[in-house]
């Protein structure tokens, strides 16, 4: 009997052994890399049909790979497990390309690699929204949006968006200041279309006649001011609730992005720097840092450690604040930024307090802003 027990007793233990195994088989190891796909969000059409190229074989520049089509018009490409940094772009039925630069992948990519192209003209639009009403401030403005190239033709993609003072002056030169225009609507045309930013919705906010009261953190002896929190209240539970309720916006803080120039750069630093939790990064073109004998700078200066968010800072040589715009940017590198990553400063030896160097420089803010690379996972 005790023989007959010990067979069993081993015969138990060997089945136990080989489940165990078996288990241990079928589980993927720690060590196992997650299958990559990539999946292109784009209603090409009855009949028609996604392929990808790229820069790695069994990809090609010459002869696309077709996509898988799935339910939502999503179309699927499983990314071989040797892949490890490729570029890639899609077409429709193999010979017409999506605008825009490559999608670019590396081995810090999601395993799941949304996009979300288009393929017709690199060319926004602008709407205009009337006579708003800001609760905070007991007043109306009117709204000006640009629209991205996609934004029609795509409408599964939702987009950042970035938030612009002194409204009248971005888009058309018939409203802006002595003629001047920023050209925003062009030259994000122009930078779309050859893949240097992303695609992204700007609200442009008119100004009123009460724009330093309004633009200004403080109170300045000589100019009076202070009321930029009423201001900031505006845009945070105002108007951007209604933009993000009405179009296809990237709700989260780094989608979130605010721009101005002179009390306008001055406002959006502010903002940057108290409010992080909403705008991801800002732009400060020749601001006004003398404001209240350098008062903010001053609360910068004092504060140990930087805030979470990148910030785009520039000034011209001639009559332009470059003293005091160097003394914000001290305060800021004191604090742990580091030129280049999370603060990126420009000296325009050329440069005035004037809409044709704002114009002049936005390329290089907005490549900083709104970098192409976000595109590619962009949910």
């Amino acid at each position: 009997m005790s023989v007959r027990r010990r067979s069993l007793g081993f015969r138990a233990g060997t089945l136990l052994v080989l489940i165990l195994a078996l288990i241990g088989f079928s589980q993927p190891s720690e060590a196992q890399a997650e299958q990559v796909k990539i999946y292109v969000h784009y209603d090409t059409g009855w009949g028609n049909g996604l392929s990808i190229r790229g820069s790695s074989a069994p990809l090609s520049w010459t002869t696309g790979k077709p996509m898988t089509w799935t339910s939502g018009n999503v179309w699927v490409w499983d990314v071989p497990s040797s892949f490890s940094s490729f570029e890639f772009k899609v077409l429709i039925n193999d010979s017409k390309w999506s605008v825009g630069g490559n999608y670019k992948v590396n081995s810090s990519t999601s395993p799941s690699i949304h996009i979300y192209p288009f393929f017709g003209q690199p060319q926004g639009r602008l709407v205009t929204v009337p006579d708003i009403f800001s609760p905070q401030l007991n007043n109306h403005r009117n709204i000006t949006l640009y629209l991205p190239p996609s934004y029609n033709e795509n409408p599964a993609k939702r987009y950042p968006v970035l938030y612009m003072h002194d409204g009248q002056n971005l888009f058309d030169a018939r409203t802006a200041f002595g003629g001047v225009e920023w050209t925003v609507d062009e030259t994000l045309n122009r930078l779309i279309g050859q893949g240097l930013t992303r695609e992204a919705i700007v609200v442009g906010i008119n100004n009123t006649e009460n724009r330093i009261n309004e633009y200004t953190p403080s109170v300045d002896p000589d100019y009076g001011g202070g009321n930029a929190n009423a201001y900031l209240d505006f845009a945070q539970y105002t108007l951007k609730p209604y933009i993000d309720s009405h179009y296809r916006t990237l709700t989260g803080v780094t989608d979130t992005v605010m721009m101005g120039s002179s009390l306008g750069g001055l406002l959006s630093c502010y903002a940057g720097w108290t409010r992080s939790a909403i705008y991801g990064a800002v732009g400060c073109m020749s601001s006004s840092f003398w404001w209240n004998g350098e008062a903010f700078t001053s609360t910068v200066d004092s504060y140990q450690g930087k805030k979470p968010v990148h910030i785009y800072l520039d000034v011209g040589a001639n009559n332009d604040g470059a003293t005091e715009t160097a003394h914000f940017r001290d305060a800021l590198l004191d604090d742990g930024y580091a030129n280049g990553t999370d603060l990126m400063y420009v000296f325009d030896p050329a440069g005035t307090h004037s809409e044709s160097s704002w114009a002049r420089r936005l390329p290089a803010a907005l490549e900083y802003l709104l970098p192409a690379g976000a595109e590619v996972d962009a949910n």
